[in-house]
Formats: structure tokens, sequence, C-alpha cells
């Protein structure tokens, strides 16, 4: 029996022990998860059959129904990919080919069909790397203030993201896991309402690539209907941040990690093989793509979508953090070298005085051109058209404010899931509390209003068309101002011209 959509009905039974034992009905069988105070999480739950074998480059295909009830107390496999150990929020499973869970946290008392809003995490990694597993991303808080928070696996590397005219033959290629996480939206409406959920109230959001997962599906009309408002964290916005080949050069990196091979030699081809040495510090090798413009999610480059009216009407949240560049390079006159024409005045922006150290003007630079200035042309071009609210999240640890000067890449997560104490690393400081209490509730805010300052919080004016304003929010807490970064961002603005 294979099932994906449909409205559902719920039994919630309290089993005895020291965690009680919550039991959901979804449409492919009950799941029994764990109950820890108020809250309870279903994780490892299918959410289509495993992409393997003759599924694997296909588009996810129906989950088969179980009988009895399926243990969902521990994490499913993360989508397989090469190691990163620099990763700040590090996978807790072994990966796998066979991947495609997700998991659920709503509050312990929440009723089917109760009406609560929910939220769905799409992770970030590059599309090479990441999981739903990493301890700061538990939607434990989420839930305990009454959000159903999911988070979703998705397929990775050239797993995720391979085309290859053997493929075109069969009429599949292209962007294999943006197509998981619309099957995954797709189980959220016809599911979530068993975890309580409301799913005419979904907000999607993500980080990095998860981030640059919400512009595909703001644009792609498969995702129409299945979500109502949108986070975009880190995401960018221009080329710069994630060129998108078509798809028929998309095919010619196939060609070149697999030549000459039929559809059943690709996908018989060994995991490993597959996977190989693919990973967020070597994923600009040959005979690789990432997503491409494939004419059913990715339709063309984020800004021209919006200019051409292909951008879901929506509320939409977006930003970017104070120092969210990747600082491959700290040698200055290499950094200043990739401005060519314009390396002089790059040089009066970044480094004015000749000695600020190497990796913060590697870190600024890119974080100005990748994300920071590509989220400000975003927000500007949606204002016109619908609620835009944009942020700038300026707090860091002092170590990393002084080495990178601000808050780096993907730093904003633990605030944003109040998980500061699952971050690898250091403990949490004593101000970093009220940092995370403001960032949550304003994520929890829009979840439930469509507004971040809705219940009372500092308060957060929408974009206008061509603004030059935007909310920061750091240790002093939150606050509407002219951008600081006005005159660094008007200039990576004019590279793009």
């Amino acid at each position: 029996m294979n099932l994906r959509r449909g409205s559902v009905g719920a039994a919630l039974v309290l089993l005895a022990g020291p965690l009680a034992a919550q039991t959901v009905t979804t449409r492919a069988g009950p799941v029994a998860g764990t109950t820890t105070g108020t809250v309870s999480a279903f994780k490892g739950i299918p959410y289509a059959a495993a992409p393997t074998g003759a599924n694997r480059w296909r588009a996810p295909q129906p989950v088969q129904a179980w009988k009895g009830v399926r243990p969902a107390r521990a994490y499913g496999a993360d989508c397989a990919q090469a190691p990163f150990p620099p990763d700040a929020a590090p996978i807790r499973t072994t990966p796998a080919e066979d991947c495609l869970f997700l998991n659920v946290w709503n509050p312990a008392n929440a009723k089917p069909g109760a009406g609560l809003p929910v939220m769905v995490w799409i992770h970030g990694g590059g599309f090479v790397n990441g999981g739903s597993s990493p301890a700061v991303y538990s939607g434990e808080n989420f839930a305990r203030d009454g959000v159903v928070l999911v988070s979703v696996n998705y397929r990775l590397g050239r797993f995720g993201y391979f085309a290859h005219p053997a493929l075109a033959e069969e009429g599949f290629g292209g962007n294999f896991g943006y197509l998981d996480q619309i099957a995954a939206l797709e189980w959220v409406q016809a599911n979530i309402a068993s975890f309580g959920g409301d799913s005419r109230r979904v907000t999607v959001f993500g980080e990095s690539a998860g981030g640059m997962s919400m512009h595909m599906l703001l644009q792609s009309p498969l995702a129409r209907g299945l979500f109502s408002q949108a986070i975009i964290e880190s995401g960018g916005g221009r080329d710069r941040t994630l060129p998108t080949p078509t798809l028929a050069a998309a095919a010619k990196a196939g060609t070149a990690f697999a030549p000459g091979l039929s559809a059943a030699q690709l996908r018989a081809l060994p995991a490993e093989q597959v996977t190989g040495d693919l990973s967020m510090m070597t994923m600009s090798q040959p005979g690789y793509s990432g997503p491409m413009v494939d004419g059913r999610t990715i339709l063309g480059a984020s800004l021209d979508a919006i200019a051409g009216g292909l951008y879901a009407a929506m509320p939409v949240m977006l930003g970017a953090n104070s120092a969210d560049g990747f600082p491959f390079v700290t040698d200055k006159d290499k950094v200043f070298a990739e401005y060519g024409a314009q390396a002089a005045a790059a040089r009066a922006l970044y480094d004015p005085g000749g000695s600020t150290p190497g990796l913060e003007v590697a870190t600024q630079a890119s974080a100005d051109r990748m994300f920071i200035e590509p989220a400000r042309a975003v927000a500007r071009a949606l204002a016109p058209r619908q609620p835009v609210w944009l942020y700038r999240f300026a707090y860091a640890v002092p170590a990393f404010a002084k080495a990178m000067g601000g808050a780096p890449h993907a730093s904003e997560i633990p605030y944003v899931f109040d998980t500061l104490a699952a971050r690898k690393g250091d403990a949490p400081l004593p101000a970093e509390a009220p940092v995370a209490a403001l960032t949550h509730r304003y994520w929890i805010d829009f979840a439930k209003t469509g507004r971040p300052d809705a219940n009372g919080g500092p308060a957060w004016p929408r974009a206008e068309p061509g603004t030059t304003k935007v909310q920061v929010i750091d240790g002093d807490g939150a606050r509407q101002s002219e951008d600081p970064l006005t005159t660094r961002l008007d200039f990576a603005e004019s590279l793009t011209r």
C-alpha cells in the first residue's frame, strides 16, 4: 500500500515508563516517539521510499505503509556524504544512501487538529554535507513554545544533484534533493494535523544551502500550496552565492564523473564511489554541478524570478550575519586582486588604514558579496509585492568578534533554536542568553502571527522598496537603523552591473 497525500486521523496513547511513549498514527502507519516533560519527539520517520537501487536518481517515491507501531525514538541516517570535520553542527548518525527521514517535535498535550503553527527546517551544508541530527537543530524549544517543528533530510552531493545523458533518456535528471524537500512538505500537508499542527500555517526556514532552498521553494510551481511563509537565513540571492548551471551544463559534469555509463550502470555504482570525497572542502571539484536550472524546481536566478513574478506572494523574513563570509584566502593582496580594476576601491573600504587583519578583510569582503548585499537586494525586490522583514544578526562571542569582525556564517542557528548549550565548542556565556531569547522569540512570533514583532518585542518595521535600513540583532537587543554597511553594500551591488 503506497501512501503520500491526504488527511489522516490520529491516536495519542501514553505508555508507561520514565519517558512516556506517545503514539501518533500517520497515513503510512503509527509511530511511537518519546515524551520528556512538556515535549514529545518523533524521530526517523520515513517520508518517502528509500532512494536506493532502482530509486537512485529518481524523484522520491511513496513510502510503503507498515503494520504495527514503528519506533520513532532515534534519528534516521543522515544522507550519504564525506566527512567535514570543521562543521559547527556535526551530524550524529552514520550517513547512508537510505536517508529520506524527518523528525517532529510537538507539545506533549497537543491534540489532533489543534491548529498549532508548524515550522519546517531545511539544513545547510553546501548541498554536500549536513543533516537533521545535529544537536543544535533540536526542535524541543520550538515545541516548548507552542510550535510543531519538523526537520528534514534530503539527498546530498551527487545523490541529490546530478544530471547525466543516460538519465535524460529516461526523463530523469536534476535536483533530486530539492524534490525530496518538496516531498517532505507534502508529507507535512498529509500528516501534520495528527501531531496537532495546522497544514495551513506552515513556515519553511533554512540556513545557507537551506536558505538557498527557500529561494527554490518560493519559485517552484511544485511547492505551491505546501507552505504559507518563509525565513531565509544566509541564503544569498545572486549567482555569486550559488552559480546555477543549466541542465545541459550539469549533464557535462555528470558525464565527467561517469563517462559512457548507462542508467543501469549508474545505479549499480557503489555508494562510496558516488559519494567520493565530495564535501564542503572539495565541492568545486570537476564532476559535480550542484543544483541546476531544471524547469521544475529552479526556474531561473532569484532576482530574475522575482522580477518575473514567479515567487509565491507570502510573508518572508530574511537576512544574514555580520561576518557571514568564507575566508578561504586570507592574504589581503590576493583578496583585493579578485576585484580587478576595482581593487583600489575595495582596499579603501575594507582595509583603509592597511592594518586590518587578513582574516577579517577576507571574511567581510566575502560576506558582503555572497550574503549581506544579496539579502538586501532580495528584500528590496520583494518589498513592493509582499510583506518582507530584513535582519542582520550581529552578536558573536568575543573570540569570533575579534577575529572575524562580527557573527560568522551559521552562528545564528543556536540562538534561533535556543540550543546554545548544545553548540559545539565552549559553554554559553551569560550575555548570550538574552540574545537567544530575543532571536528565538522573533522566529516564533513570525511563525505564529506572520510578523516577527507581533507580541510586544522590539519593533521591527517591514522593509520598503529601496530600503537602506535593517533590523540589527546583537548584544544590546534589537533595533531598526540605517544600515552601517550601506557604503560597502552599494559597492558590492555595483560589481553586479
